[in-house]
C-alpha cells in the first residue's frame, strides 16, 4: 500500500523514500519527457489564473521574527478578524519553539504558541461555537493527538487515538509507543465540522478511517478504511484532507483521497455519492461561494466550479513540475524557486474576500497570499 508522508528532511530516510515513491508513481508520464525550465524570478507583481479567476501572488507575505524559523509549513486557517493561523511540523528536539504562528491581515506577526505540537504539527481549522472561535489541531508523528484550543493557545481539551473504534493497536496509547506508519496507528491529518457541532477527523497517515466525534470531542463512529489496488469507492489511500461541501442542495462530506489521486463525496449518513478523478496528489480542500479549492502536492492549485468542472489551475507548468519532482531537491533549495510557481502545495484556504492563502510542504516553509484581482 502506497503512502505519502509529510516530514522534515532531518527525519528518517523512510519518510523521504515513501514520499519519493508516491510522487514518482503518480508522475511517470510527466517525468518521462525532459523539460527545460526557462522562467525567471522577477520583482514585478505576478498574476496567475485566467478569466474570472486571477490572483496576484505574494510568496513573502508572512515573514517570521528572527527568533523563529519555519520547520516545514503544513496548514492554514483564517479567523473572522481576518488573522491567519499557520501550523508547521516543527522539530521534536526544539520543544520550546512554537508550532503555530498568527499574522494579521497585512501579514504582520502577532503571536505564537503550540510548543506541545513540535515534531507533529499538521492539521489546523477554526470553528465558531456560541459566538467564540476555537482552534482545532491534528498532530501526527511523535505527537499523535488532537486538541481544541482558544485562539490564544489555551488548551480546552486534547486526546489521543479513539481506542474504542477498534482499529488501533493495543499499545498505541501507551507511553512507550513508537512512531510506526502502519494501518493500526493513529496519524490524524485534518478536520471537518457539521452544523450541529459534531466533527469528522481524517486519519490520513494511519488507519485511513474517517472518525466522527460529538461537539465535546467524544468519539461516535467511523467509516472508510484502506482501499485495495482496485480503488473501490468508500475506501481510501491516504485520506489526507476532509471538508464539508455546502455548494449543493444538501451539505456533503468531501474526502481528499490523496494517494488515489481523487476526491470522494458522501452524504451526512456517510453513504458514498460520487468519485472524481483527474488529480495528481490532491492534499486538502476549501470552499468559497461556488468555488472548490484543491492544493495539489505536485506543484499546482486547482479551482473547480459549482459543477466540479476545473476553471483554473494556478501555477500549472509541466516543465516546472518535472524539475520539482526530479529527486525532490528543490523543496530544500529556495534559491531555485520561481515566482508564480509552486513547489508542494499542502493546504490552502480562502478568506472572506476570496483571496487564497497557501502553505507548502517545503523544508524552509512558505506561506503565499494570492490576492483576487478579477
Amino acid at each position: 500500500m502506497q503512502r505519502l508522508h509529510d516530514d522534515n528532511q532531518t527525519n528518517s530516510s523512510l519518510s523521504r523514500r515513501t514520499f519519493v515513491q508516491a510522487m514518482a508513481g503518480a508522475s511517470v508520464a510527466t517525468l518521462a519527457t525532459p523539460y527545460i525550465v526557462t522562467a525567471k524570478k522577477t520583482d514585478s507583481p505576478l498574476i496567475v489564473g485566467t478569466g474570472e479567476h486571477q490572483y496576484e501572488v505574494n510568496h513573502h507575505w508572512a515573514p517570521l521574527p528572527s527568533e523563529f524559523t519555519w520547520q516545514t509549513s503544513h496548514n492554514v486557517a483564517v479567523d473572522r478578524s481576518e488573522n491567519l493561523y499557520v501550523i508547521h511540523q516543527g522539530l521534536k528536539d526544539q520543544p520550546t519553539h512554537p508550532s503555530i504562528f498568527v499574522f494579521d491581515s497585512n501579514g504582520k506577526y502577532l503571536r505564537s504558541f503550540g510548543q506541545q505540537f513540535q515534531g507533529g504539527g499538521h492539521g489546523l481549522e477554526i470553528r465558531e461555537e456560541g459566538g467564540e472561535e476555537f482552534l482545532y489541531v491534528a498532530a501526527y508523528q511523535e505527537v499523535k493527538l488532537i486538541a481544541k484550543l482558544t485562539l490564544t493557545g489555551e488548551t480546552v481539551w486534547q486526546q489521543g487515538p479513539p481506542m474504542e473504534s477498534g482499529v488501533y493497536a493495543a499499545d498505541e496509547k501507551g507511553p512507550d509507543r513508537k512512531v510506526v506508519r502502519a494501518s493500526d496507528r493513529f496519524q490524524p491529518t485534518n478536520f471537518a465540522f457539521l452544523p450541529n457541532g459534531e466533527f469528522y477527523l481524517a486519519d490520513g497517515y494511519g488507519s485511513f478511517y474517517i472518525h466522527r466525534y460529538d461537539k465535546d470531542g467524544k468519539w461516535l463512529s467511523c467509516f472508510g478504511g484502506p482501499s485495495t489496488p482496485a480503488k473501490e469507492d468508500g475506501k481510501f489511500n491516504t485520506p489526507h484532507g476532509i471538508s464539508i461541501d455546502n455548494r449543493g442542495e444538501s451539505p456533503t462530506i468531501l474526502v481528499v483521497d490523496r494517494a488515489n489521486a481523487r476526491l470522494q463525496w458522501f452524504d451526512l449518513q456517510e453513504k458514498h455519492l460520487r468519485t472524481q478523478d483527474g488529480f495528481l496528489l490532491p492534499a486538502n480542500a476549501d470552499v468559497y461561494q461556488d468555488l472548490l479549492l484543491i492544493p495539489d502536492l505536485q506543484a499546482r492549485v486547482t479551482l473547480l466550479d459549482g459543477k466540479n468542472q476545473v476553471v483554473a489551475q494556478l501555477g500549472e507548468d509541466p516543465a516546472w513540475r518535472a524539475k520539482v519532482l526530479d529527486g525532490f531537491k528543490v523543496r530544500q533549495q529556495p534559491d531555485q524557486w520561481l515566482d508564480g510557481k509552486f513547489v508542494h502545495p499542502h493546504d490552502a484556504c480562502f478568506d472572506a474576500h476570496g483571496n487564497i492563502f497557501l502553505a507548502e510542504w517545503v523544508g524552509t516553509g512558505r506561506i503565499t497570499k494570492m490576492r483576487k484581482v478579477s
